[in-house]
């Protein structure tokens, strides 16, 4: 049979035509629409409308029209074959059946619907009435949500509304990642200041409103939002945290603090409010205490059980603020002992990550006198965490630690004597990472400041040639802190034998390459200063290629 004698049966013209706003939805129930109709008949789509791949069934053919006059715009117009009854545009127009196709939009477009004079070896599937009733309620707008049920924050439908003290409702993920996560203190509606301590109040008859509607409307696939569980509240972490000092009760409190802190950023706000941080402090500087039965004892007096580990996780989670870290490192004189005794001696290579950075928190809000006091020993057990390679963030944190310390005090001196230069070439060496090799030679040029650093650079077989090497091959702040190291040598160390070895690795030929390259200013200045301090000695050398050493400085 043909289509067209099934539409001459409701006395329309030769096509029957729809014109429609082209939404995203109907698009995707009409290609599916028609081959459950028409089974293997033929009809035509004709579309016009915003971007939109879709697969094309087979029955189904697609064209585009624009009431403009400009050519429909297509990506991949490949055909595979041509319709012996469509025009010759329409079969370059014409997709590869069962092939994704997208139609570029073109303000204005409308979709239309046209039946064309195909023939299909079956019999359709339902009668003339049938096929028009169930096109046009498929092509019916979807269902629109109430605007007072959107988050002005996500524009998307609450979940869980919950209102400020400014009067304005928001989604409770949203105004929590809001003032919480971002730090802004204001509504950001009415841009009034909030308090952050303040808790949030729900809105339960807003919420009871979104669940009937979702439940009014489940033929549009909106599913009824589930009623949110109550949030933490301070009275219910104060009772945990004063459950912490009883033995038997300490480890499930642990636990569920853990998972209060790893929910989201208002817990761990809540948690530091009422002075969690102290608590777990108080639990860490006990390790110190005679082992017991089950526990772990190291040297030194020093014991970890799970309870250690699992403060010091829930700690590194809180995340305090700056205010908090000065107020534990206050409190607490002997916390950053205890740390080190961490980092030392912990049984699990996390809870040696964890210490670590959070002393490296600690140390970054401390004052001056705080950081200049650290003793011989916290810059050995640093050394022995980059030997260790305990994971990247925690060699990272080593790294980034040693450069914040080294500049005050002794640190540099201490750094160098506890080993810390030949550790930081052996990881130049082997290292393939750029961000830690950027830092390995920041660290390193701190360390060159002091006789004791370029000594131990001196000293191992590869220190000047990796330094050297890593010019032009990490980072252009690298570059120009190796450049630096080089002078540092070259300036308080450049011996005799210093500048014959300097010659004989290619470091010379390479500062005379960095004249060459366009680089930073402050690289150049340095490579120009190093050859010009040594020129006596390197300028009439045959180990320097001949067309690098025309352009010696003099």
């Amino acid at each position: 049979m043909q289509i067209l004698c099934l539409i001459a049966k409701t006395h329309f013209s030769h096509s029957l035509s729809f014109s429609l706003l082209f939404e995203k939805s109907n698009i995707l129930r009409v290609l599916t629409f028609f081959p459950k109709i028409f089974g293997t008949g033929g009809v035509k789509l004709v579309l016009g409308g915003s971007v939109k791949t879709a697969m094309v069934p087979p029955a189904v053919t697609t064209t585009l029209v624009t009431p403009k006059s400009n050519p429909p715009i297509l990506r991949n117009p490949r055909t595979t074959g041509v319709n012996p009854d469509a025009s010759p545009q329409d079969s370059n127009l014409r997709p590869p059946l069962g092939k994704p196709r997208t139609i570029a939009k073109r303000p204005g477009d409308h979709l239309r619907l046209s039946f064309q004079n195909y023939t299909s070896p079956k019999k359709p599937l339902f009668s003339d009435h049938q096929v028009l009733d169930s096109l046009m309620a498929d092509l019916e707008p979807d269902v629109q949500v109430p605007p007072f049920f959107i988050c002005p924050i996500s524009l998307e439908m609450m979940k869980d509304p919950v209102t400020l003290s400014t009067g304005i409702t928001y989604d409770r993920d949203s105004i929590e990642k809001w003032l919480f996560s971002q730090k802004n203190g204001v509504c950001p509606v009415t841009k009034q200041v909030v308090d952050v301590d303040i808790e949030l109040t729900p809105n339960h008859t807003l919420r009871r409103l979104i669940q009937s509607w979702c439940t009014l409307n489940p033929s549009s696939g909106i599913e009824r939002l589930p009623t949110p569980r109550l949030p933490i509240s301070k009275i219910e972490i104060v009772k945990l945290l004063k459950d912490l000092k009883s033995p038997h009760l300490q480890m499930n409190c642990l636990k569920r603090l853990k998972t209060i802190v790893m929910e989201n950023e208002k817990n761990k706000r809540l948690m530091e409010s009422v002075g969690a941080a102290d608590y777990l402090a108080c639990i860490l500087n006990n390790m110190t205490s005679s082992p017991v039965a089950g526990e772990v004892s190291g040297v030194d007096g020093f014991v970890s059980t799970e309870a250690d580990e699992l403060a010091l996780s829930i700690l590194y989670h809180l995340q305090l603020s700056p205010i908090g870290l000065k107020s534990l490192f206050g409190k607490t004189g002997d916390f950053v002992e205890t740390l080190t005794r961490v980092m030392e001696r912990a049984a699990s290579y996390e809870s040696r990550a964890y210490a670590v950075m959070l002393i490296k928190a600690m140390l970054e809000v401390a004052e001056p006198m705080q950081v200049t006091s650290l003793n011989h020993r916290f810059f050995m057990v640093l050394v022995q965490i980059l030997v260790d390679e305990i994971s990247q963030k925690a060699t990272k944190a080593t790294l980034k630690l040693l450069l914040n310390v080294c500049p005050w005090g002794r640190n540099r001196i201490k750094s160098a004597e506890a080993g810390a230069v030949p550790v930081l070439i052996d990881t130049l060496l082997d290292c393939t990472e750029r961000r830690i090799s950027e830092m390995v030679i920041l660290v390193l040029d701190q360390l060159c400041l002091c006789a004791e650093g370029r000594a131990e650079l001196l000293k191992h077989a590869g220190g000047l040639a990796v330094v050297s090497k890593k010019i032009f091959r990490v980072s252009s702040l690298a570059s120009e802190k190796a450049v630096g190291i080089l002078h540092s040598v070259a300036k308080f160390s450049g011996n005799r034998s210093v500048l014959h070895e300097m010659l004989q690795l290619g470091v010379v030929g390479k500062l005379c390459l960095v004249l060459h390259v366009d680089c930073g200013r402050k690289t150049k200045e340095g490579a120009i200063e190093i050859l010009r301090m040594h020129s006596s000695v390197w300028k009439n050398s045959f180990c320097i290629p001949y067309n690098l050493i025309v352009s010696y400085p003099s």
